[in-house]
């Protein structure tokens, strides 16, 4: 990137992420990566327990970009009609109109995710993969950006339906919220009122800035050791019988794309073989199964990230 657009990309990041973190408070880092997400094209899943803030992240990026943004509500009867539309038959012009559902927007927000029948929740994904929907043997293109953010619980099993790994898959990183430090859960117990801290928030970017920020993420220089590092990450995870499937091409690539993003959401042109670390949990750890004689102590997601884990500790770093 050259030095004007460099300072555009820099300036456009550093207010996006400031704009979120004024009612995000006490986690930069998460804005950070949730930014990275949006501009490397992908999809985040956020799993933690209710009440930590994942629907406010999603309206103040929502709100700081100007864009169109939805929430579905997921739930034991919600319908694939009730996400992409459905075709109505107009008896003045004797057609069918089809009305768009909420898939239609530039953000979605797809709240408990894993509450609703398998048959709809491929209705989101599969508009999460293609950018589009197919209905009545017509294709329906999604604007650009099109970014979702999908909740669950990781500690509610009754009535929900547990993502398959193929599903999973098409989310570019999964992060976990997690509880306020003290001091900042004090100030929001003190000086926060009944309204959405979200509806205060403008804009600082638009539409075509988020295009522009997304269409530079390729330029970000990204090493032939570095390539090969990730390689050698994927492979050991290929071959330890800690793991019953490894990491994919597909998570490779999602590795390389993400930590270009990162690099750039840190005001860098070139990746650091620590994007790479810093990365690698957040986007290959719910891409892997784990082995059969692998013992679970928590949950399934802290032994493979555990399995990863130990994985980047004896992979040899590029010098």
């Amino acid at each position: 990137m050259s030095n004007a657009p460099a300072a555009r990309t820099t300036d456009s990041i550093q207010r996006l992420t400031q704009n979120i973190g004024s009612v995000f408070l006490g986690k930069e880092e998460l804005v950070k990566l949730a930014v990275t997400c949006l501009l490397a094209g992908g999809h985040l899943l956020l799993e933690d327990v209710p009440g930590v803030g994942k629907t406010l992240l999603a309206q103040a990026l929502a709100r700081s970009l100007g864009l169109r943004f939805s929430r579905i509500q997921f739930t034991s009867d919600l319908l694939p009609a009730d996400i992409v539309g459905v075709s109505v038959y107009n008896q003045t012009t004797s057609q069918f109109e089809f009305k768009p559902g909420p898939i239609f927007a530039n953000i979605v927000l797809a709240d408990e995710i894993n509450r609703t029948a398998p048959r709809t929740q491929s209705s989101l994904l599969e508009a999460m993969a293609e950018q589009r929907v197919s209905i009545d043997d017509r294709t329906h293109v999604l604007d650009a950006p099109f970014f979702v953010v999908a909740t669950q619980n990781p500690l509610e099993s009754h009535g929900t339906y547990p993502l398959p790994e193929s599903q999973l898959d098409r989310f570019l990183m999964r992060l976990s919220v997690g509880y306020p430090a003290r001091d900042i859960e004090r100030s929001l117990l003190v000086g926060r009122n009944a309204e959405d801290p979200a509806l205060a928030l403008r804009s600082v970017l638009n539409h075509e800035d988020v295009l522009y920020l997304q269409s530079q993420v390729d330029g970000v220089r990204f090493d032939e050791s570095l390539a090969d590092y990730v390689l050698s990450i994927v492979d050991a995870s290929r071959k330890t019988a800690r793991l019953a499937v490894g990491v994919s091409t597909r998570g490779a690539l999602a590795l390389q794309r993400a930590s270009r993003a990162w690099a750039m959401v840190n005001g860098r042109s070139y990746v650091l073989p620590e994007d790479i670390k810093r990365l690698a949990l957040p986007v290959l750890a719910h891409r892997v199964s784990l082995g059969a004689g692998e013992s679970v102590v928590g949950s399934s997601r802290d032994a493979a990230e555990g399995v990863l884990r130990e994985i980047l500790s004896r992979v040899e770093v590029p010098i």
